[in-house]
C-alpha cells in the first residue's frame, strides 16, 4: 500500500470516528468531509470504497443502532428519535424500518430479555445493523417469527 493511500485511510478513519462519537450532533457530509480535508464528493467516493457505504448511510446506521439500544432501555420512539439527532419522526421511522426490518414501535414492544442477559460486548455485535451492499440490512439479530393469518 502506498503512503498516500495510508494517509487517506487515516483521514477516513478520523472522519468515521467523528461520526461514531458525534452521531447525535447535526452532521452532514460537507462537515464530515472537512474533517478528512477532502471535498464532499471526493470524500464520499473514498469513504464508500473503504467502508462499503456512503458517509450519510453510515451515520444513519449508527443513529439507528443507538436508537435501538434506547428503545430496549424503555425510551419512547419520539425520545429515542430526538436523542440520536434525527429531526423528523417520520424519516426516522422509515429509516429504522429499512435498517432493522421492523418499525420502532414493534422493536420496542418485542421481548429483549435474551439480549439483557448478554454481556455488553455481545449485545453490540448481536444487535449491530449491517448493510450487505444492496441497501438492505443483514442484521445478525433474529427477527420475530411471522404469524400466519
Amino acid at each position: 500500500m502506498m503512503p498516500e493511500e495510508l494517509a487517506t485511510l487515516t483521514l477516513l478513519r478520523k472522519a468515521r470516528d467523528m461520526i461514531d462519537r458525534d452521531y447525535a450532533e447535526p452532521l452532514d457530509v460537507p462537515t464530515i468531509a472537512a474533517k478528512a480535508f477532502m471535498s464532499p464528493a471526493h470524500f464520499s467516493r473514498k469513504f464508500r470504497a473503504a467502508y462499503g457505504e456512503t458517509p450519510y448511510s453510515y451515520l444513519m446506521t449508527r443513529r439507528i443502532e443507538r436508537a435501538s439500544a434506547l428503545l430496549r432501555a424503555g425510551y419512547s420512539v419520539t425520545d429515542a428519535c430526538m436523542a440520536v439527532g434525527a429531526t423528523s419522526l417520520g424519516s426516522f421511522s422509515t429509516r429504522f424500518t429499512e435498517i432493522m426490518g421492523e418499525t420502532p414501535s414493534n422493536y420496542k414492544s418485542r421481548d429483549h430479555k435474551a439480549i439483557e442477559a448478554m454481556p455488553p460486548c455481545f449485545v453490540r455485535v448481536t444487535t449491530r445493523p449491517a448493510r450487505d451492499g444492496s441497501g438492505k440490512s443483514s442484521r445478525n439479530e433474529e427477527a420475530p417469527a411471522a404469524t400466519a393469518s
